[in-house]
């Protein structure tokens, strides 16, 4: 590693905050050609965070040191020009291109300090020892919890980013059973788990917080439901509104983020492993889960009278314009229907609603061999002959085939 990169990594463990501040700035601007070029010229912010992606160990010395650094710096908010340029022109960094002054402030006086870091760190979450680091530093998730739960906050999607990440790590899980302070603009619930809920319910669309969707707390919810309490979570009503979790989630998945679809027919997914649970989540007078998975899944096609008459309400004249969801989206609701098929009574129930003539038009209407595939096990299930006994083998291959399809939200999340 050249001098002049350990020189600007080091600004990131300056012990003066405007310093350390200014360092994260400057890097956006020098680091990538120091590495590349051996010189210094402006650039995007992009290229430091595919540098974080190509050579992570940059940020792994001295026992991961950089790391630490930047996580305080999560907590640095913004840099002024002024003191952007009174550092310049002190010398207090070297190597600095020909630039106007003007130049160099533009937009920085506005720019977030934290989204710098925040980057650094969302990138570095795909290294095992990085991603534990942060996952098991108490005061860190705090520092998150305390942000992504300010309406101000400007850097909440990243914030959603880190934590979605961060879950991919078993340290996180306490998050499930975590109290805290309550933030009374977003929640009323000491829960952390009701707090992003409620993040992330109100402020869809940018509604709660002009800078932000929390479309990536999806993919949070997502890998938490995997853990045991985690699935009970979101199949309890809560003490603070009276509400199942589960049910907030499920109105979600014909938003028009793929993001928020796709975390939420994840999450739905982990939950339908729960078995025990699949009654309360087919009731029409709970979860009510079946028209949420099975809309997604259909298009403008019409049925013949009979099998339209015996849908479910919600399934019933849908538009003409009405479009299927893409393909990886529908092969999680596939699966969750499968798991689904476990029990009689629920194979029962599809044949009743006439789930099959939803399948079958989703055949006939994709060219994606998975989804084909995911159609064809389902299908199976459905039209199989119910007076001889299911073997268990048959019942767990469905289950392990579909935990081990490859969904884009169990991916670490890296920003380009």
């Amino acid at each position: 590693m050249s001098k002049e990169l350990e020189e600007l990594i080091g600004f990131l463990h300056h012990g003066n905050t405007q310093i350390r501040q200014i360092g994260a700035v400057y890097m956006d601007y020098a680091l990538y050609d120091i590495v590349t070029n051996g010189c210094c010229s402006p650039i995007a912010c992009e290229n430091l965070v595919g540098f974080s992606i190509a050579q992570p160990s940059i940020f792994k010395r001295h026992q991961l040191l950089p790391v630490r650094d930047l996580k305080l710096l999560v907590r640095d908010y913004r840099v002024g020009a002024y003191l952007f340029c009174l550092y310049l022109l002190s010398g207090a960094i070297c190597h600095i291109p020909e630039l106007r002054l003007a130049d160099r402030s533009h937009g920085l006086a506005q720019q977030p300090i934290a989204k710098n870091a925040l980057t650094i760190l969302i990138n570095l979450s795909t290294d095992v020892e990085v991603l534990d680091d942060l996952a098991e530093d108490n005061a860190f998730l705090e520092t998150l919890l305390a942000r992504v739960t300010n309406t101000e906050e400007p850097n909440a999607d990243e914030i959603a980013m880190l934590l979605a990440n961060m879950a991919k790590s078993d340290k996180l899980r306490r998050i499930i059973n975590l109290t805290r302070d309550i933030p009374k603009s977003v929640s009323k619930s000491a829960s952390a788990m009701d707090q992003l809920m409620d993040c992330f319910v109100q402020g869809a669309e940018e509604r709660l917080n002009k800078d932000a969707n929390y479309d990536y707390l999806a993919y949070l919810f997502a890998d938490l439901s995997k853990f045991e309490e985690g699935r009970a979570y979101f199949t309890m009503k809560q003490n603070y509104d009276c509400v199942v979790p589960l049910t907030k989630l499920i109105v979600f998945t014909e938003h028009k983020s793929d993001i928020r679809r796709r975390g939420v027919a994840s999450t739905i997914k982990n939950i339908a492993f729960d078995i025990a649970s699949h009654p309360m989540l087919l009731a029409e007078k709970e979860v009510n889960l079946l028209p949420y998975i099975l809309l997604p899944i259909m298009g403008p096609e019409d049925y013949s009278e009979s099998e339209a008459a015996a849908m479910l309400p919600d399934l019933q004249l849908l538009p003409p314009d009405k479009k299927r969801d893409i393909d990886d989206i529908i092969l999680t609701h596939l699966e969750i229907l499968l798991l689904l098929t476990t029990t009689r009574q629920v194979r029962d129930l599809m044949r009743q609603v006439q789930v099959y003539p939803v399948v079958r038009e989703c055949h006939l209407h994709t060219d994606n061999e998975d989804v084909r595939e995911g159609c064809d096990r389902l299908v199976q299930m459905l039209m199989r002959d119910e007076e001889e006994e299911a073997s268990t083998s048959t019942l767990s291959e469905a289950m392990a085939r579909a935990v081990d399809e490859e969904n884009e939200d169990e991916k670490i999340i890296n920003i380009f």
